[in-house]
């Protein structure tokens, strides 16, 4: 996934740092190089290229905004050639989460009769014949959009669509199983987006196949280590102090240094591997991060006491 490493500093909205990874601007001359033919001159194209990464950023910043809505954190958003990502981490809750996800797609909905009205009217006015290639630009704006709607709203992990359908099943079989149940639905609708993609000779396709079936498959172990998590034993002594959920027994933390596997609650927060500590950790359930000393149950502030009954 990309990362402001690299990446150029647009803006700061709403609290958001909004980045550019270098590699955007091989997408550009891919896009203009594609579309030429459309317009009388090239600097159409750009605006194109330009006006479809708008569209992107704003979806991207209504993940953002609703993921903030329901409590969520909220960190940068990057553009790169295959699109937009909104780095976003929503409680761990399935309202939370489908209300994170599909606030996104919400924006191109919403964008999608505005663009259509602008169409119709430039089609009213006869465009077409007097302005060529505002006409053709105002239309692609409208099948721009909706393009990029039907085809995120597909129900591939990690696709919106994908995590919708996550999201809804969470309600069901629970966070580990309904992604358990995603990956597999998605590694079976990727297969198909390929097959697709080397009918229709699209290599930009193509591209964007190769990047969902990795995140697929990454989601996949996600979900089986995930499963691992829930069948192990509890430690004793400790409990999440946001969630209350108690820390699983077993190598499930890894050291950002050497990357080994440890078990942080059973060492303290020290890799036994390079010798590296840790004075706080996140929570498998919730993602929290926190101070290991404010795990320990005994340091805990016990809630108040009931007032009394009348």
């Amino acid at each position: 996934m990309p990362t402001k490493q690299g990446s150029i500093r647009l803006f700061r909205l709403f609290g958001i740092t909004v980045y550019l990874h270098w590699a955007w601007f091989l997408a550009v001359l891919y896009f203009v190089e594609q579309t030429g033919d459309l317009y009388s001159s090239k600097l159409w194209s750009v605006l194109e290229c330009l006006s479809l990464f708008a569209i992107v950023l704003t979806h991207e910043f209504g993940h953002q905004l609703a993921c903030r809505s329901v409590g969520g954190q909220t960190h940068d958003i990057v553009l790169w050639p295959l699109g937009g990502v909104a780095y976003v981490t929503p409680p761990q809750r399935p309202g939370a989460m489908l209300w994170s996800i599909a606030a996104g797609p919400l924006v191109n909905v919403i964008l999608a009769p505005l663009f259509f009205i602008l169409w119709f009217l430039a089609r009213s006015a006869g465009w077409q014949a007097s302005f060529p290639d505002l006409y053709s630009f105002v239309f692609m704006l409208f099948y721009i959009n909706v393009a990029l709607l039907v085809f995120n709203m597909l129900p591939v992990f990690p696709l919106d669509g994908g995590q919708i359908l996550r999201s809804l099943l969470w309600f069901v079989f629970g966070p580990v199983n309904s992604l358990l149940i995603t990956t597999v639905i998605g590694l079976i609708g990727v297969i198909g987006l390929i097959a697709f993609a080397f009918w229709a000779q699209n290599l930009w396709l193509g591209v964007i196949c190769i990047f969902i079936l990795l995140n697929c498959w990454s989601g996949l172990r996600q979900a089986l280590a995930l499963s691992k998590i829930a069948k192990a034993p509890r430690r004793e002594g400790f409990a999440c102090p946001v969630c209350k959920a108690q820390p699983p027994v077993g190598n499930f933390w890894h050291c950002g240094k050497c990357r080994q596997p440890f078990d942080t609650f059973g060492t303290l927060g020290f890799c036994p591997n390079c010798s590296t500590q840790y004075n706080s950790t996140s929570c498998p359930k919730c993602g929290n991060l926190r101070p290991i000393v404010d795990w320990e149950i005994s340091r805990q502030t016990p809630p108040p006491p009931a007032p009394p009954q009348v």
